[in-house]
């Protein structure tokens, strides 16, 4: 048998074909897409430090002196194995030493809801934490009002945001695509996607505004009727925390699918407003950019 020359274009696996890059992401949307990040982190950090000055939650008007009405308590107690710290949930009680009520080396326990690396600042200082709190609570409130009238001038909101019968009706097939890694690069948002986004920008920053609002008094005294809407200063400042809740939840979710989905094509995308759709898109045309 004699030996034939391999060819190696022939050996090599086909490329894939590459989908067009189109212009996805405005101006308006990248812009506010990184204050929002900038906001949130200082916003969730110094809102720890805020909150460790009472780590209890209650649901109506005021908390309860003669009656209980915590949903959720951190703190720190003596046992006979030392001091621990403990969480109760919906009156069950955890053990969260090390994390949550109790944190920092055996020889110099810190008695704190959360601990100092979660906080802005890092030591117990309320005054500090509620200047920054409230400096970058402005900030998220004007990019929000900045966002919504670009997103209604450019028809992101309606486009991008708001879900149609048609996305309700591809909603749980583009779950189950999501849940199998397979994602689609397309000139729009999936259904998942717009749902997502829809729950963010229109339940809960507004959520967190609105219930942040409530628990000042400035605000109760020129809107009285703000605190009633929500039920009360201290339900108000329990949704105000599970609205917290869910944003770190998205953000966590958000980073995931990013990494999973390409990271520099979404990257790219949020600083450069350029996204490498899927083959089979259509390309922008000569005439613009569609999308907001």
């Amino acid at each position: 048998m004699t030996d034939q020359p391999i060819d190696a274009a022939a050996a090599a696996p086909p490329q894939q074909p590459k989908g067009p890059l189109i212009y996805r992401q405005s101006v308006f949307t990248r812009l506010t897409h990184w204050v929002w990040v900038l906001a949130l982190f200082f916003l969730l950090l110094s809102g720890l430090q805020i909150w460790n000055a009472h780590p209890a939650l209650y649901i109506g008007q005021q908390s309860g002196f003669e009656f209980d009405n915590a949903v959720l308590r951190i703190g720190a107690e003596n046992t006979d194995a030392g001091p621990r710290g403990y969480t109760i949930l919906f009156g069950q009680k955890f053990d969260t030493t090390g994390v949550l009520g109790m944190s920092g080396s055996a020889a110099r326990p810190d008695y704190v809801g959360f601990p100092g690396w979660a906080t802005i600042p890092s030591v117990r200082d309320l005054a500090t934490g509620r200047v920054v709190h409230f400096f970058f609570g402005w900030i998220l409130v004007g990019t929000l009002a900045v966002w919504l009238l670009a997103s209604l001038v450019n028809g992101h909101l309606w486009r991008d945001i708001i879900l149609k019968p048609r996305d309700l009706r591809d909603l749980p097939r583009d779950l189950w695509a999501h849940l199998r890694f397979r994602f689609r690069h397309g000139r729009s948002y999936t259904p998942l996607q717009k749902l997502a986004y829809f729950i963010v920008l229109v339940v809960l920053l507004p959520l967190v505004i609105l219930t942040g609002l409530a628990m000042s008094p400035t605000m109760n005294a020129g809107w009285p009727w703000l605190i009633e809407v929500f039920g009360g200063r201290q339900t108000a400042r329990t949704l105000h925390f599970v609205a917290m809740l869910g944003l770190v939840l998205f953000f966590v979710v958000h980073i995931a699918m990013v990494l999973l989905a390409g990271p520099f094509n979404e990257l790219r995308s949020m600083l450069t407003g350029y996204y490498r759709a899927s083959p089979g898109t259509e390309p922008d045309t000569p005439k613009g950019r569609s999308n907001g």
